[in-house]
Formats: structure tokens, sequence, C-alpha cells
């Protein structure tokens, strides 16, 4: 992943006379004997395109998990916050997120501004080939272009700021959420991704998050697990004894095929994570992902079997993306059967995270903070422990140090958002709006209007 920070935001000061061999080449010159020389660069270009789709349906996948897992009466509730994130994600990052992220300069913790308001090039300035101020052609990356790049990244943006949204739902005030989303995933996300993604001084400690195990699905899992715990449980989650209640999902159909549309975005978040169409090393992780998923899938169901003593449908179906945050680190540098036992432990984890969660009474509809929070750390983690880093000197304590310090900065960044709009504004409904449901008192609209009372 490092390579993202060459590939992103540093223009590589070559002039065009070593580069290409005359100064007087226009961009468009340059980029037709880029596509002469390379064969590749439009295969890259189209995967990388692919692989946005395929990030960008997930979030598809984070809605119907998030309905199917909950009430019915808060459908359309969940279903506008899944959107407007996806909104809001991609505004941000180009307004400030992706000149945070991949800066052409910066400290090593704090970017240093290149261009003016907005993250992205001018049109005139992008593309594979531009020139400088100096009317000397330069190269962004020689893997596929600018736009496709910047679209790749911004998809991901959005992903962090998804996972919160599951553990606060049901009974979070809709406008403060979105306030914390626009802040959460334009400044802070952006901010950590930077410290190793764009080649600040996590990279420099030799941290390695491939995909985002850490700088994505921790991120949002460490935003869940605040926002949760200052929002308190649903009404009716604990009874007057402090027991647990289960709160049953209305629609596990719905959940299964947003498991599903997941699993599938993965092989575009995993596999354009390769930042080209390299045949082997893309089917490689193509392969370590579909494993760890498989193995997350099994191992919580035998977990749950013996637990519960019959398989649970809603573990399982955490088991899969268990299985895939957990594998999302380390998933260019494992074997096949590395990949299998990292899902398998990951599928476990999520069982008695959950279990965990749930009796401490930090209350999450979905099991998001077990799912990316719990197995983002384990797969951080087993980048130390297996794979072709693994017993190198010095990788667990880069590791740590890279879960630790994002993880730090996520909550207090979180847990101060959360806070002043606590006491400002307040984050959570009304207990007769929670009661009633939050598509009627947000949105004034009924997910299922013909299942209502006045259309039986």
């Amino acid at each position: 992943m490092k390579r993202k920070f060459l590939f992103t935001a540093g223009i590589i000061a070559a002039s065009t006379a070593v580069l290409f061999g005359a100064d007087e080449k226009t961009p468009q010159d340059l980029l037709a004997e880029q596509l002469a020389s390379d064969p590749l660069l439009t295969a890259n270009n189209v995967w990388m395109m692919l692989c946005t789709a395929l990030v960008f349906i997930m979030h598809l996948g984070f809605g119907t998990v998030e309905a199917g897992f909950t009430q019915s009466k808060n459908t359309v509730n969940i279903l506008f916050k899944n959107t407007a994130i996806v909104a809001i994600g991609i505004l941000t990052y180009t307004i400030i997120g992706f000149n945070l992220m991949y800066p052409a300069d910066g400290n090593g913790f704090l970017a240093t501004f290149s261009r003016d308001l907005f993250g992205v090039a001018p049109l005139e300035n992008s593309g594979l080939t531009t020139l400088d101020e100096n009317g000397k052609a330069v190269i962004y990356n020689s893997g596929y272009s600018y736009w496709t790049d910047f679209l790749f990244q911004a998809m991901f943006a959005a992903t962090a700021a998804t996972i919160v949204s599951g553990a606060v739902a049901e009974r979070v005030k809709l406008g403060p959420f979105l306030i914390f989303s626009t802040i959460f995933v334009g400044i802070s996300y952006p901010i950590t991704g930077y410290w190793q993604w764009g080649g600040g001084w996590l990279s420099e400690a030799g941290f390695h998050d491939f995909a985002g195990s850490t700088l994505v699905h921790s991120v949002g899992g460490w935003g869940a697990l605040i926002g949760a715990f200052l929002l308190g449980p649903r009404l009716g989650k604990y009874n007057a004894n402090g027991d647990m209640r289960p709160i049953l999902g209305h629609n596990m159909p719905l959940a299964a095929i947003g498991v599903f549309l997941l699993w599938l975005g993965w092989f575009g978040f995993n596999g354009g994570s390769v930042l080209s169409a390299h045949p082997g090393d893309t089917s490689r992780v193509l392969v370590t992902t579909t494993l760890a998923s498989a193995a997350g899938i099994m191992s919580a169901m035998a977990t749950t079997w013996v637990l519960f003593k019959k398989p649970d449908l809603g573990m399982v179906l955490n088991g899969a993306l268990a299985g895939l945050v957990g594998i999302t680190a380390g998933a260019d540098l494992m074997s096949p059967m590395e990949s299998i036992i990292i899902g398998l432990i990951a599928g476990v984890l999520v069982v008695f995270s959950v279990r965990f969660f749930d009796k401490i009474k930090i209350d999450d509809p979905v099991g998001a903070i077990s799912v990316h929070l719990i197995c983002g750390v384990w797969g951080t983690l087993a980048v130390a422990f297996f794979g072709t880093k693994s017993g190198e000197p010095g990788q667990l304590m880069a590791q740590i140090k890279g879960i630790v310090s994002v993880g730090a900065f996520s909550l207090v960044v979180a847990f101060i958002l959360f806070m002043i709009l606590k006491v400002t504004v307040g984050i959570r409904v009304s207990e007769a709006e929670e009661t009633e449901g939050l598509d009627i008192g947000e949105h004034g609209a009924h997910a299922y209007p013909t299942f209502t009372k006045s259309n039986v």
C-alpha cells in the first residue's frame, strides 16, 4: 500500500528529457508514447475502474445488512443514512480528504496542502501525464489514470462512516450523525490514512496494512464503539435485572444478500489494492480473500453450534465479514493455508466479541464493533505472525504501533465529536420516537406501507 503514495500524491519530478527525451512534447504526445510502450496500461486502468465499481457496490451491502439486522420500523432511516454517507464521503474526500491523505509534502504526521480548496487537480493538470509550472512534462503514475486513482480512493473514504452507522442504528438522531460523518470521514480518516498510505511516519516505521484492516475497518470500529457507548442501549435491550433481551432483525434474507454483496465488493476492495492488473498478484489476493471469508463462516458456524446447540445465521453472516476484515491487512502476503487460519480465528473472535459487548451493555445492533474493530485488530496483528513478513525483526512492534496510534487518534476524535454533539443538539432521539420508529419520527415514511395498520 505504500505504492499508493507513489502513485497518487507525489508527482515524480522527472523532465521529459529523462523520461521521454524531448522537452517540447505535450501531455497528449506522452500519453500516446506510454500506451505504445506499456501494453498493460489499459488493462491496469480498466481493472482499477472495475474495482472502483465493486467497492462502490459495497455500500449497498452495508445498507442491506444493517436494515436486515434491525427492526422494520427503522428501515427508511437506515437506508437514508447509508445513501447520504456515500455522497458525504465522496464530496468531503474531493474537497479536503484526498489532499490530506496524499499530499505533495508533509511532515509524517500532518499533510501540507499542495492544491487549492479542492483536493483533486484541475482538469488540465491531471491524467496520466501533465505539465509542471515550468512547462516540463511529468508523470503522476505509471499504472492507471489520475481520475481512476482518485475515485478508487474516494470509494474507500465513505466506508469508515458506514461502519459507524450500523453500531448506532435505531436510536441516533439523523442530523447529528450526518455532521459526525462529515467531519470523521473528511478529516480524521485521511489523516491516519496519510500516516501509512500517504508515506507518513507509520510507513517509515515498517507498518503494513495492505487494504485497511486498521486504516479503514478499525477506524470505523473505534467510531462505532464510541457512538454506541455514548448513546446507550436501545429501549428494551436489557430488562430490569440487567439481562440482555435479543431484539431480532426483521429481514434475514436482506441481511444475507448484503453479506454476499459485501463479499463481492471485497474482490475490488482487496483486489484493487494491488494497484495493477498483475495476473499473479491480483489472483493471489482474490484467493486469500475468498478463503479467509469461507473459513470465517465455518468457524463461526461451529462456535455457535457448540455454544448455543444450534447454528446461528446472524453470527455466520458476521463470520464471513470477520474473515474478510481479518485478511485485509495481509492479503498480499499470505499463503492459502495461512489465509484459512486467519479466517478461522476471526470467525471465532467475532462470536465471542458480540457476546462480550452484550455483557458490558454496549448495544451494537449489527455487530459492527466486533467485525470491524476486533477483527481489524486481529488481521493487522496477523501480518506479524503469518505470511512473508512473519518473523521479521520489529514487525510485531510496527503492527502494534499502527494499531495503537490509529486507534487512539480515531477514538479521541470520535469522542470529541460525539460529545460536542451530545451536549449541544443531542444525539439520541426521544423515547416516543424510538418506540414508534425512526422512519416516522425522522422521515415521516414507512419502508413497508402495505403492512401498516392503515393498509391492512
